[in-house]
């Protein structure tokens, strides 16, 4: 599907591709700017546990000028039926093998809630392919109790989002009515989250609908991303330039959201070099899926590849 994506003056030119990586096909959306010639930088941008790749318009039409490109990872979106385990590595494989396919050598990384987990794990591992990292309210451990069963992990971190995974639906518009009830976006509801909510339905081939995301994927990934080895060896080996934002409140738009404060401080003390903004008045949700959250992870977008220069 190709079409163009208009925020005021403001343009992309937006298509979809599929790029061929381990057990199947990774779908992917890519906005080319329509003021810009070939040189335009590239941004990389990588969605949380259970979204898509159109998680990021509301940022994209901020970034003119700027190539953006965004998969849908591993068991999400039209990505869904990827065959093979999950886990940090594995996407930061299919990171490699996008950039590949689009012939990019290098790129800024964008990552929003697991996906900041996923892109430093993919700068360790493919460190060459990264010139900077923006982490959007993940990447940095989060503060949960040890011996957890994955079901009990899944559900701890997650809550009604993971529950959410095994509901059926009989179509969009019931699919939606779900949504608008949400705390998250109670103040934020827009046609483009519209757009993002209706992609992520997909048949359950039994007369329903239900949400792309797999479960089995996003346990795995929980999992991998709180008692694995890939995330504490790439924190340990963290060389890039690396700024973290992060939000006051959840994913239910509770407070004190995925790193209360205590925890926060202690993190930023253990990895000095990661620069950190406090994000107010946003949750974890709307910090990339509203305007004013756009604009802000758009504006540390747009000073990362200044100084990247």
């Amino acid at each position: 599907m190709d079409g163009t994506v208009t925020a005021g003056t403001r343009a992309h030119e937006y298509r979809e591709l599929d790029v061929p990586v381990d057990g199947g096909r990774l779908h992917v959306g890519v906005w080319e700017p329509l003021d810009a010639g070939p040189d335009a930088p590239t941004v990389l941008l990588v969605h949380g546990v259970t979204a898509s790749h159109l998680a990021w318009p509301f940022v994209v039409d901020r970034l003119p000028g700027v190539r953006l490109v965004a998969p849908d990872l591993r068991g999400r979106g039209r990505s869904n039926e990827l065959e093979g385990p999950a886990g940090m590595a594995a996407h930061a494989a299919d990171l490699a093998a996008l950039l590949d396919a689009l012939d990019l050598d290098r790129t800024v990384v964008v990552g929003h809630s697991m996906g900041a987990f996923v892109s430093v794990v993919f700068a360790h591992l493919h460190p060459d392919r990264v010139s900077r990292l923006v982490l959007v309210d993940g990447g940095l451990p989060l503060d949960v109790p040890a011996g957890l069963s994955t079901d009990e992990l899944v559900a701890g971190i997650l809550g009604p989002t993971a529950a959410r995974l095994s509901m059926r639906f009989t179509g969009p518009a019931d699919y939606l009515d779900f949504w608008r009830a949400h705390p998250a976006f109670a103040q934020a509801w827009t046609p483009e989250l519209e757009r993002y909510l209706a992609y992520d339905l997909v048949p359950d081939g039994e007369g329903a609908f239900r949400p792309a995301t797999s479960y089995a994927t996003t346990a795995d990934d929980t999992v991998d991303m709180n008692t694995g080895t890939a995330l504490p060896g790439a924190l340990a080996g963290l060389r890039h330039p690396t700024r973290l934002l992060t939000v006051p409140r959840g994913l239910q738009d509770e407070p004190p959201g995925l790193y209360a404060p205590e925890h926060l401080a202690r993190l930023l003390g253990e990895y000095p070099d990661v620069r950190h903004e406090r994000i107010d008045g946003l949750n974890h949700y709307t910090i990339v899926m509203s305007p004013g959250g756009a604009e802000v992870v758009a504006g540390a977008v747009r000073e990362e590849l200044a100084a990247e220069g």
